[in-house]
């Protein structure tokens, strides 16, 4: 599918937009704690869900933009979630259709607080690789905002995932309110191995097939 590529550097958005020709609706991406836009499983991602008639947009999040490497602090996911919000304000209403907001791990995590704290800054969260608690320490699983999202929610879990076992993620998307799919990927761990899992194509298709129409249905 033919599309456009553009990029944002301004008033804290750092991003890039991938769109085919007519846009049905936008997902916006923001990376892993170790990563940025370019990351390999974004990139993977982007391609599939543009193939299916989506605008991308790849965001760095504000802790990114202000050092190139080095994992994000703890007292300063608050200004990473502005950056999130900063970038619906810049992106989101460019094409019509609903938007989608997600992201890998941390990025997801920060995306589905933004959702939690405003249900109507966005129509659907795609998280995946959610890290539902530190490696080996279910006790600390992060779901306390989980019951306050109210938009349908995909969820993208790599069944070696050691920041959640499927049981795990059963338990913790029960707590979401809103209607939640879990896609589990065979053989993949936190990373969902862009480069040989499939994600990207079970992604894309799982947002088509389900994701957008319970948008639909929930409007």
């Amino acid at each position: 599918m033919e599309h456009t590529t553009s990029e944002i550097d301004a008033d804290g958005v750092r991003a890039d937009i991938i769109a085919p020709g007519e846009p049905r609706g936008t997902v916006i991406l923001a990376h892993g704690a170790g990563s940025d836009r370019s990351s390999a499983l974004l990139r993977v991602l982007t391609d599939a869900l543009v193939s299916t008639g989506l605008a991308v947009a790849r965001i760095d999040l504000p802790y990114r933009q202000q050092r190139p490497k080095g994992p994000p602090s703890p007292a300063r996911s608050g200004a990473d979630r502005d950056g999130i919000r900063a970038a619906v304000d810049a992106i989101g209403g460019r094409f019509d259709g609903p938007l989608i907001i997600g992201g890998q791990s941390y990025g997801g995590r920060q995306a589905s607080m933004v959702a939690a704290e405003d249900p109507s800054v966005c129509d659907g969260l795609l998280l995946t690789s959610y890290p539902l608690h530190p490696p080996g320490r279910p006790e600390k699983a992060r779901t306390e905002h989980l019951p306050l999202i109210a938009v349908p929610t995909l969820i993208v879990h790599g069944r070696s995932d050691v920041f959640g076992t499927s049981d795990e993620f059963a338990e913790a998307i029960a707590l979401i309110g809103s209607p939640v799919r879990l896609l589990e990927i065979d053989k993949a761990d936190h990373s969902l191995k862009p480069d040989r899992s499939g994600v990207g194509e079970a992604t894309a298709a799982a947002v088509d097939e389900w994701l957008l129409p319970a948008i639909e249905g929930a409007r």
